[in-house]
């Protein structure tokens, strides 16, 4: 396996990936900010469950994909701020994904949370990706 530049964008790709071919989960490397993801994902509804498993370097995060019957809970991902190309929001200009029908996961001084909790503390930051 190669060296992954983006491993944030890697995982979004992986879930999205899977989520199309209707797979029941995914695996992942482990990372705290991908298991910090998987918890957003999770709080948010988009999966069911997430597992880390493994010591070390051997760790990694089994990521448990939500249906219901054939309907799939995320329709569709999108990584916003990637290593070449980072994107900022202050705190008024926080981004609305789908007119509050999807999420935006900004990363802020207070960690990683979801776009409605950002404009709840009136903080800005890096828009790592949104979800819908």
């Amino acid at each position: 396996m190669g060296l992954i530049t983006d491993p944030i964008g890697d995982f979004l790709i992986r879930i999205k990936n899977a989520n199309q071919r209707k797979t029941r989960e995914v695996s992942a490397p482990h990372s705290k900010v991908k298991e910090t993801l998987s918890n957003i994902l999770k709080n948010q509804g988009y999966i069911n469950d997430f597992v880390v498993s493994g010591k070390g370097i051997e760790k990694e995060i089994r990521v448990t994909l939500k249906y219901k019957g054939t309907q799939r809970a995320i329709t569709g991902v999108k990584r916003i701020s990637k290593p070449g190309l980072r994107v900022y929001a202050s705190a008024n200009e926080v981004p609305n994904v789908l007119s509050g029908f999807g999420t935006a996961i900004i990363s802020t001084s207070n960690g990683m949370i979801t776009d409605k909790e950002a404009r709840k503390q009136g903080v800005g930051g890096e828009v790592v990706a949104y979800v819908w």
